[in-house]
């Protein structure tokens, strides 16, 4: 039987610590970080085309740090409406942007500012006027009910405390029809509830 052990640690000082952590991503992509980055990690890992990836700014894809390849889950469609939950530097939405086209619609968010500036940066560089970045926490999204055709994500619903949340979110923002398509960790494991308390862990 699966037991469920409660999140008892800070919060607000676990969402301080991925804003520090990505914000040194974002200025020093080539840092020492644990996890993989840029986009030829992209490429020969994750099945990003790239062609595509080199037609993006670097600034822009040097900072990916996604786990998989969200759009490769279904075609966008011309002049969707799609959303980004945690966009980094913004390399999934211009892609997204790409496939949508200027009748669609694309709106990443993230809790990073340096990651924020680099994509609002990626956006006026490649003239994506109908791709935007707002602030914010994907467990409180701040865009309409049943508003979005697709919301896709890469490696960040699992660094939220409020997964709940966050789901309930989507449910809320998704039309009638309308898809998830994420890509994240999933551990198999049971963890102890030392391990499901440690902030170091959660921030990967």
């Amino acid at each position: 039987m699966a037991m469920v052990c409660e999140v008892t640690f800070d919060r607000e000082r676990l969402k301080n610590e991925i804003r520090a952590t990505y914000g040194r991503v974002a200025e020093q992509p080539d840092g020492d970080f644990h996890f993989h980055r840029g986009p030829k990690y992209a490429a020969s890992m994750l099945g990003y085309d790239a062609a595509e990836l080199d037609a993006l700014p670097d600034f822009v894809t040097a900072p990916f740090a996604g786990v998989g390849n969200p759009l490769s889950v279904s075609e966008l469609a011309a002049g969707a409406r799609v959303i980004d939950l945690g966009c980094g530097g913004g390399m999934d939405c211009l892609l997204a942007g790409r496939r949508v086209g200027g009748k669609g619609r694309v709106v990443g968010f993230d809790m990073t500012d340096a990651m924020l500036e680099k994509a609002r940066a990626g956006a006026a560089v490649t003239g994506m006027s109908h791709v935007r970045f707002e602030k914010a926490d994907i467990a409180k999204l701040p865009i309409d009910d049943e508003s979005v055709d697709v919301a896709i994500s890469n490696g960040v619903i699992n660094l939220s405390p409020e997964k709940p949340k966050v789901f309930a979110e989507l449910h809320r923002v998704l039309r009638r029809g309308g898809r998830l398509q994420f890509a994240d960790i999933v551990i198999e494991a049971q963890l102890s509830e030392a391990a499901l308390n440690d902030v170091e862990l959660w921030v990967g």
